[in-house]
């Protein structure tokens, strides 16, 4: 049970990061769209990336990661699983905060250039680093 558990964490953790890779990177073509049938079509884009997939693939794996945690409670006695929580958090406020591009977008409300999108897009590298890392080498 527990490997099958775990593939479907992984599975899910590489489809939720997958948007949140890609999101961005739309918001940053997005930005530099001034055609109205363009911003249209990146409005749609954005909003079944982060409805159809990025959001369900971030529940599934949040779900099948706290699942670990349930088959495996000696974990709760590492230093890495409550930094990996830690990480996860963080990751959760990203989601979060793309979910808020998404509505300034759609409502004609963006502030921010393609540059800041740019640099935005590189955010979930350092998590996805980190994360890993904890996981595999378990440093703590």
């Amino acid at each position: 049970m527990m490997l099958w558990v775990k593939a479907f964490h992984i599975i899910f953790v590489v489809a939720w990061f997958a948007g949140l890779f890609y999101l961005p990177r739309l918001f940053v073509y997005h930005a530099q769209c001034e055609d109205e049938l363009g911003q249209k079509r990146f409005k749609v884009m954005e909003r079944k990336l982060y409805r159809g997939i990025m959001t369900p693939s971030g529940v599934l794996a949040i779900g099948f990661g706290l699942w670990l945690v349930y088959l495996t409670p000696a974990w709760l006695t590492a230093g890495w699983i409550h930094a990996k929580f830690a990480l996860v958090l963080v990751l959760i406020g990203y989601h979060w905060y793309c979910g808020k591009l998404l509505i300034a977008f759609r409502e004609n409300r963006n502030r921010y250039s393609d540059i800041f999108y740019r640099w935005f897009n590189e955010f979930p590298v350092f998590i996805l680093v980190g994360i890993v890392i904890l996981v595999v080498v378990k440093p703590f």
